[in-house]
């Protein structure tokens, strides 16, 4: 099973591993990570679960649509070039190992 690297922004790192075809967002509740709150349940309509995918991997995860980059405008916490919200990614066998880092706070 696919694996995801959360890191805080004192630097602490928590590996997650993901059930199948779940997402980001899903992988960091299973896992109780502190930081993502999914408020909506993953249907991309409130961003609390906002993250900064890793430079390394950003090539790797799709694109924001339009409807998530509209959500990412609304963020608290500014969004930057690698900005998304955790419930639009899939974890994937490609992915496998993906580091997103978390936002000082969702709210």
């Amino acid at each position: 099973m696919p694996t995801v690297h959360f890191v805080d922004t004192d630097g602490h790192h928590v590996t997650a591993v993901a059930a199948s075809g779940a997402s980001v967002m899903q992988t960091a509740l299973d896992a109780s990570i502190s930081g993502i709150v999914g408020e909506c349940g993953g249907y991309g309509a409130c961003g609390t679960c906002h993250v900064f995918v890793d430079d390394e991997w950003a090539a790797k995860v799709e694109d924001p649509d339009d409807g998530e980059q509209i959500m990412l405008d609304l963020t608290h916490v500014p969004r930057r070039a690698q900005s998304r919200l955790a419930c639009q990614i899939a974890v994937t066998p490609e992915l496998d190992g993906l580091v997103v880092h978390l936002p000082e706070s969702q709210r």
